[in-house]
C-alpha cells in the first residue's frame, strides 16, 4: 500500500496551532521513502489503536517515529563468571548470546533499546 501525505495528515488530524504545520510536514513526508513512509503509519495507527500518546506536533509526531528507526541498539555485557552464576548454564538464555571479540575470553552479549 502506498502512503500519500493526504492519508498521514488525516491520521495525525492536528488539531489548534499544529494545523498551520502542514507545509512542514509535507516536505518532511517527501523526504522519505516508501518504506519509512509505511512504518510512521502503521507505528501512528497502531499507537492510537492502543491508546498511547502521540505527539500532538505532527511534525514531531512522525520525525520522533524516524529517529527511533535509526537509534541503534544498545549491548550489555556480561563476564562468562558473571553469566553462570546468574543463569547456572553456559546456554544462550533471555536474548544473551555467548562472544568471543578479543579471542582470549568469553563473554556474553545482549542487544537491548
Amino acid at each position: 500500500m502506498s502512503y500519500s501525505f493526504f492519508s498521514i495528515w488525516a491520521l495525525l488530524n492536528p488539531q489548534g496551532e499544529y494545523k498551520r504545520r502542514r507545509r512542514g510536514c509535507e516536505r518532511l513526508w517527501a523526504g522519505y521513502d516508501e518504506a519509512t513512509r509505511q512504518h510512521v503509519y502503521d507505528t501512528i495507527s497502531a499507537a492510537q489503536q492502543k491508546g498511547l500518546r502521540i505527539n500532538p506536533n505532527p511534525y514531531f509526531a512522525m520525525e520522533d517515529i524516524v529517529l527511533q528507526m535509526q537509534h541503534k541498539p544498545r549491548s550489555q555485557t556480561l563476564s562468562f563468571d558473571e553469566y553462570y552464576a546468574r543463569y547456572h548454564t553456559t546456554e544462550p538464555r533471555d536474548g544473551w548470546q555467548m562472544a568471543n571479540p578479543t579471542g582470549n575470553k568469553v563473554i556474553y552479549v545482549k542487544q537491548t533499546n
